[in-house]
């Protein structure tokens, strides 16, 4: 967890550190650049008839979480804790009482909420990944705002808000949004699965990606961004932001090496897409744990996730749940092998208490206790919630795109646009073509 800031509002001459803010600043724009790296990556990910359609669900959701954090958003999840560490108060919604010279911890308070905006803008973007191909597009534009909200909103005051439970009262570890993100959307886009249903040709069709040098652009625009996501949680510029930007370049090295092992093992060749999944299941377990484990844990969790996460993206198949761009496999399984593996490798030199060490750095099962817990109410949380939200837009306005729209593409039926104008891509895999193992998606 980052050290938590003091209250919102201190006098400018008090606080503000003028390097610390440059970094924050930086670091900001890195995470802002996330959401048009997922949006690439995703992008390359589906068929060319629902590229568009694709890109606009991630864009869509900077301006939708942005109009929410601005009239509560932030103000709940970073106000002063206003009910049993559940939630914040609505003290500054709308920014008031929040000014230029305003300082949070050692930047400008304005600083901080943008920082902490970009987190939210790029959770909810993750979350469509699960339902590519199939999304009423004015149902996404209902749920973002509204999960944000209800979701969102609530396991960030958890996890990072003055007074949250997770942190203060439980005493479980996350640094930089193992919970918070990336169980928090690995959830949620269970429940949309569930809410939407399979597409169609779902476990018939061979659904490849349509272009993988865009899938990799966008995998490395998310690792580039990410050493802003991690090392920016550090909240200033020293060594605990050095520290856990250089876990999160490991992690992603030791994911992505994983993922090539199980592929070449289990395949019989390294895939580049798999390169890219590793890569970014490695920077999603490092998430929780890159201010809270040294360097041999970094390397560790990363392999893990990449690892585990390339079996965890075929569970679809077996249980029948259509995770269309894999995000329960890739982002909520990499999320808690990140937040679980916290209590066996956090350690005092990172975390700054003895009372905060892992197992394996003679800490005892408490912290490992913790972390566990911490992942089960989070993600019963998150999933709940978002099966409600989900069920009542269904019954008011339709969630899922309609057959034939589906079989067209939302590209033209909800846009009317294409992405190749010449059509020299096909919508799909050609005839007779096989999936590569645990790896059709879309």
């Amino acid at each position: 967890m980052p050290p938590t800031p003091p209250p919102l509002a201190a006098p400018v001459a008090a606080a503000l550190d003028t390097g610390d803010t440059a970094w924050l600043l930086a670091a900001t724009a890195l995470v802002l650049l996330m959401t048009p790296g997922l949006a690439l990556f995703y992008g390359g990910m589906v068929r060319t008839k629902s590229v568009l359609n694709m890109l606009m669900m991630s864009f869509v959701s900077i301006a939708l979480v942005t109009v929410v954090w601005l009239v509560a958003g932030y103000s709940l999840a970073f106000g002063d804790d206003a009910f049993a560490g559940l939630i914040g108060d609505l003290g500054h919604a709308g920014m008031a009482g929040v000014g230029p010279d305003d300082v949070t911890g050692t930047v400008p308070t304005f600083l901080f909420t943008t920082f902490q905006l970009t987190f939210a803008i790029l959770t909810a973007a993750l979350i469509s990944g699960a339902v590519a191909d199939r999304t009423r597009f004015g149902a996404w534009l209902v749920f973002v705002p509204v999960w944000a909200l209800l979701v969102y909103v609530p396991v960030a005051h958890w996890v990072w808000g003055p007074g949250g439970w997770i942190a203060h009262h439980l005493g479980a570890l996350d640094f930089a949004g193992g919970l918070v993100v990336e169980i928090a959307s690995g959830a949620s886009g269970l429940a949309l699965c569930l809410v939407l249903g399979p597409r169609l040709g779902f476990k018939k069709d061979a659904m490849r990606p349509h272009n993988l040098p865009m899938v990799v652009l966008g995998a490395g625009l998310l690792w580039f961004g990410w050493l802003g996501f991690n090392g920016g949680s550090a909240l200033g510029a020293n060594g605990l932001a050095a520290a856990s930007l250089f876990n999160t370049l490991i992690a992603g090295c030791t994911g992505l090496l994983g993922w090539l092992f199980v592929e070449q093992k289990r395949d019989g060749h390294p895939t580049t897409f798999g390169a890219a999944s590793g890569a970014v299941a490695g920077l999603v377990a490092i998430t929780p744990a890159c201010g809270v484990v040294g360097v041999l844990g970094a390397a560790v969790v990363g392999l893990a996730a990449g690892v585990v996460c390339s079996y965890a993206v075929a569970w679809k198949f077996r249980f029948d749940y259509d995770d269309s761009l894999d995000v329960v496999g890739v982002h909520f399984v990499g999320g808690v092998v990140g937040t679980v593996l916290i209590g066996l490798f956090a350690t005092s030199a990172m975390t700054g208490s003895a009372d905060k060490e892992g197992l394996l750095y003679g800490g005892g099962f408490g912290q490992l206790g913790k972390q566990l817990l911490a992942v089960l109410v989070v993600a019963a949380y998150t999933f709940l919630v978002t099966y409600g939200i989900g069920k009542a837009i269904d019954r008011l306005m339709g969630f899922r795109a309609g057959e034939d729209e589906e079989r067209t593409g939302l590209d033209q039926t909800a846009h009317a646009e294409t992405a190749y104008d010449h059509g020299v891509l096909g919508h799909g895999a050609p005839q007779g073509s096989t999936p590569v193992a645990g790896r059709v998606t879309s």
